[in-house]
């Protein structure tokens, strides 16, 4: 057993390490002013009705990750949200990403059927809110193949990942960094306040993410109180807290390089 999960942790960092170099998309992190955003991933309704409120309380707005194809079902973080509850997000001023439609695994999925499940989350999006259009994408469940990360860097803005900390320097569009407020850094505020004055430190970009806020949360959530205290301190950082698409459109307007390379 404990062979088996050296191996399994071998096999993650060795796919990290593909994923990471194949494929870039060059962006030059260049601003007077760090930016902070805010993602929820699945688009549970807590993550609408707790994560979104708490967000317009200190003027800001969030990029919800949607799986238009699990609206209205039961998730591991909860009731996802319904077509009512994206409506009101987008009047509310919150930005709505791909998640594929599916919820496909970018890794152990063909290139051809991400896809298309990408392409049909597209389609229901313009059948539920015909004025809105995904710009921006998030990977789910895990980092995306090379095929994948290249193909889908091409339909999009940009695109989401994790690895648990903040974009500065060169950043890959098509792997953007975010750190995920769950089960691994509990109701640690210190972690994160470190992390967010690094940001400043560096003028950089970070991401956060998460599932659902509630005051119980699954391991891929954050508690109500705790997301509170993030999004309080990222506005008395200085930051400008920015939806993700909107954070990649200025960031691109001070830097035109943006080739894919191998």
């Amino acid at each position: 057993m404990y062979k088996k999960k050296i191996i399994n942790r071998i096999a993650c960092k060795l796919q990290r390490i593909v994923t990471s170099n194949c494929f870039r998309r060059p962006l030059k992190i260049k601003t007077n002013i760090p930016i902070i955003s805010f993602s929820f991933d699945d688009a549970p309704k807590t993550a609408f009705d707790n994560g979104g409120k708490i967000l317009k309380a200190h003027g800001a707005q969030a990029t919800f990750f949607v799986s238009l194809g699990l609206l209205e079902s039961e998730s591991p973080s909860g009731t996802i949200a319904s077509k009512d509850d994206l409506c009101h997000a987008v009047e509310e001023g919150h930005e709505l990403g791909c998640h594929t439609f599916d919820h496909k695994d970018p890794w152990n999925t063909t290139t051809k059927m991400f896809e298309k499940s990408v392409l049909k989350n597209r389609q229901a999006l313009a059948r539920i809110l015909p004025k809105t259009n995904f710009t921006v994408f998030a990977y789910p469940i895990c980092g995306p193949r090379p095929a994948i990360k290249r193909r889908v860097g091409n339909l999009f803005r940009c695109c989401r990942g994790g690895g648990q900390t903040f974009n500065a320097g060169n950043a890959d569009l098509n792997l953007l960094k975010a750190f995920f407020l769950d089960i691994r850094n509990g109701d640690n505020i210190d972690i994160v306040r470190r992390l967010i004055d690094q940001n400043s430190k560096y003028r950089g970009w970070l991401i956060f993410a998460t599932h659902d806020v509630i005051k119980n949360p699954s391991p891929y959530g954050c508690g109500k109180t705790y997301f509170e205290k993030v999004v309080a301190y990222s506005t008395l950082s200085g930051a400008r807290l920015l939806p993700v698409g909107i954070a990649c459109q200025e960031l691109l307007s001070h830097y035109s390089e943006s080739a894919i390379t191998i």
